[in-house]
């Protein structure tokens, strides 16, 4: 499995009822099959995750495996505390075709090694580690030698530790630090925000890739302002709202997140307003 490249955090389209909106979930994997991304994390953190039951995840999974180009990767969003709960998904997403899963973090390191070496244990397919709450260096390079971890997604921007991460597969988790994790070894990245630009993500990792300094300095100076105000700003419901501007569905998040003012759509207008894909 190649963990390389740009992956899409994917948002996952309700209808006004507050349903799964299967059209519309067509409609942003076909348009995002045009890229050149390498992949999908579906039912994760941008995906509303946490608020999806068993049977709607289980749906998600099935659909975006139905549509997604064969080349794209597929990793399953995990977000359980329970080993046995986490890897049950794990393999029902195995089943639908996926090839990987985002698994969360949820407890202290001493109990997360435990947790996440447990789950390996029993799952399928590879699980990444989601190093949202921070492990320690330590920890993370010791469940790297797991043979069924293959890789971790950092979400500190600390581009030290990820330099120290670089012997396993590290993919950066954040917009603001994308430039400077590349250059510190990171081997890719999953993005919230390329679900409504994913060209610019693209742009950058491509001129990274080509050892175009300037062009990508240019995309990340570009891409980090819109991406700080969807992301820490408003979150889900903000990144819904640029990728309706942006010619995919976002529509409305779950509640109890609820859809940006007119004045805070303005901003995230202004924001994307050379951001179009």
């Amino acid at each position: 499995m190649k963990l390389q490249g740009i992956f899409i955090d994917s948002t996952t389209p309700f209808d006004h009822n507050g349903d799964l909106y299967r059209v519309k979930i067509e409609h942003n994997i076909a348009k995002w099959n045009r890229t050149s991304v390498a992949g999908y994390v579906v039912g994760g953190s941008s995906g509303e995750g946490p608020l999806l039951s068993a049977e709607e995840k289980d749906e998600l999974w099935k659909l975006a495996a139905q549509y997604a180009a064969p080349e794209k990767l597929l990793i399953a969003g995990v977000d359980s505390a329970g080993v046995r709960d986490a890897a049950a998904q794990i393999n029902r997403a195995a089943e639908c075709g996926f090839a990987a899963a985002l698994v969360e973090t949820r407890h202290d390191a001493d109990t997360q090694q435990l947790y996440f070496r447990s789950v390996a244990d029993r799952t399928a397919i590879p699980i990444l580690i989601s190093n949202r709450i921070d492990l320690g260096i330590e920890t993370m390079l010791a469940l790297s030698t797991h043979p069924n971890i293959c890789g971790i997604v950092d979400y500190s921007g600390d581009c030290d530790q990820i330099e120290q991460l670089a012997p396993c597969p590290v993919l950066c988790g954040v917009e603001r630090a994308l430039w400077n994790a590349l250059q510190n070894g990171a081997a890719g990245a999953v993005l919230p925000f390329a679900n409504a630009a994913p060209y610019a993500t693209i742009a950058l990792w491509e001129a990274f890739r080509t050892r175009a300094e300037e062009a990508g300095l240019d995309w990340q100076s570009r891409i980090a302002p819109a991406a700080e105000l969807v992301n820490t700003r408003y979150g889900v419901s903000g990144l819904k709202h640029a990728m309706d501007l942006n010619g995919y569905y976002g529509g409305p998040p779950r509640l109890p997140w609820t859809a940006p003012g007119p004045t805070d759509k303005r901003q995230i207008a202004d924001a994307f307003a050379d951001l179009k894909s």
